[in-house]
């Protein structure tokens, strides 16, 4: 495909499209045309090269990628599943348990672009419809059969998915997040609601979740521990994974904590539903970053990407069916980021665990201070300590444990960087942790 829409990729030839992003696109043409593109499609201006002037590029773009490109991908089913926790774990659940079972299966999400092996990193959860289309053309070239995304609420809004066409759909959970951009609770609902609009054939919904009846339709498959089509009882855990029963049939997962049962019956429901065995559960495994355990001694750590108020306490709560002697939490907030969750997550993990580390997470342009400020706002809790530096806020952590005590580090998982005074450095929680266990 020789349409860009990042000046840094055009080459010869290329025909740079400029999108208003984060960065408005037309600031870049001048680079596109300097790179070698022969033609610019904008919104406004005169250029040295062929231009065609539209009136809103990503309505151009939706529509040249489907009447060019959409009859080449249409034959892949498409999976799409929105929520505010738990796409990640249950998107590469469903990618793993399709290609054990030969089915070919690719998966577009937050940890990156996975085709049998991973190919490389996104940007966004969600990436724009250019690059989606290019995944998926590739995924053709490669004769994949399905294709499971994530589909965050930014995503849905912003019209990145526009015009394509999911087989199924898979709703987890809705808890307040991402109000700094959807304004309000509703919008958010609204946004998540897109996708379902778009599902051809059959809906999963967990019927646990207080928001399902704004997505629960007559093509709906519910799933949950409290009742559903796919009603999981019997729950047991312990170090080695947990045992249940889904329709009274028994399984086992490698899996620990309430909230992946959810991610794990998502994958039962869905391969029930397609006819095939659902034993390949016991197979699984998390991804890199999601409840991601390291074994010190008779303790644990685990790395996590717990960043909402929901999350944390899913984790915690979890950590708690282990019956640990101490539970210590390290937990910070983003910068240019929802601010009203941050009193919250603090209260939470202040409440639920021993010990409590404050730290950075990627505090991007805003200053730590504040967003720590931020933290203990109406904070009555005294079981916490402030470290800025990350790295040293996890040494800290791995050096307080004692007899069968639990260290969490949350919020980063699988991140490879850290973002300070919005410059890129590299930093992998668990690569810190393994370095200072011995």
């Amino acid at each position: 495909m020789n349409l860009k829409d990042d000046s840094r990729k055009v080459k010869k030839g290329d025909t740079f499209i400029a999108l208003k992003k984060v960065h408005d696109g037309h600031e870049y043409i001048a680079d596109a045309i300097k790179n070698g593109a022969s033609k610019i499609i904008a919104e406004r201006g005169n250029y040295e090269v062929e231009t065609i002037i539209v009136k809103d590029t990503h309505e151009y773009l939706v529509d040249y990628l489907y009447d060019n490109y959409y009859d080449k991908i249409k034959n892949l089913k498409l999976i799409g599943m929105t929520g505010t926790n738990g796409k990640t774990t249950t998107c590469f659940l469903i990618y793993q348990a399709l290609n054990k079972l030969n089915i070919k299966c690719a998966y577009i999400g937050t940890i990156g672009f996975y085709l049998d092996k991973k190919i490389k990193e996104l940007s966004n959860t969600t990436p724009d419809i250019l690059e989606i289309y290019e995944m998926l053309l590739e995924c053709v070239a490669n004769n994949i059969e399905y294709v499971v995304m994530e589909c965050s609420s930014h995503a849905l809004d912003m019209n990145r998915l526009a015009k394509l066409k999911f087989k199924y759909g898979i709703f987890s959970n809705l808890t307040e997040d991402h109000l700094d951009y959807h304004k309000t609770l509703e919008n958010y609902i609204q946004a998540k609601q897109i996708l379902f609009k778009n599902v051809t054939d059959k809906t999963f919904v967990n019927y646990d979740d207080d928001y399902k009846d704004y997505f629960i339709k007559d093509n709906s498959i519910t799933y949950g521990i409290n009742g559903g089509d796919y009603h999981l009882t019997d729950y047991k855990i312990n170090l080695k994974g947990s045992s249940f029963k889904v329709n009274n049939i028994s399984y086992k997962t490698k899996l620990i904590g309430k909230h992946n049962l959810y991610n794990v019956l998502v994958v039962i429901a869905l391969l029930s539903e397609l006819n095939l065995d659902t034993n390949v559960v016991r197979e699984l495994e998390c991804p890199k970053g999601r409840m991601d355990i390291i074994r010190k001694d008779s303790n644990l750590i685990i790395v996590d990407y717990a960043h909402t108020p929901d999350a944390v306490l899913k984790i915690i709560n979890a950590v708690k069916e282990l019956k640990p002697n101490r539970i210590i939490t390290i937990i910070g907030c983003g910068g240019d980021r929802d601010s009203f969750k941050r009193p919250i997550m603090s209260n939470i993990a202040c409440t639920n665990s021993d010990w409590v580390i404050i730290t950075n997470d990627n505090p991007r342009s805003e200053n730590p201070n504040n967003i720590v400020s931020d933290m203990l706002h109406n904070l009555d809790k005294f079981n916490y300590e402030i470290i800025l530096n990350r790295k040293n806020a996890i040494i800290k952590g791995i050096q307080m444990l004692d007899k069968n005590d639990i260290l969490l580090v949350l919020g980063k998982g699988h991140e490879n960087y850290q973002i300070i005074n919005n410059k890129r450095y590299n930093f992998d929680d668990k690569e810190v942790v393994l370095e200072n266990i011995n």
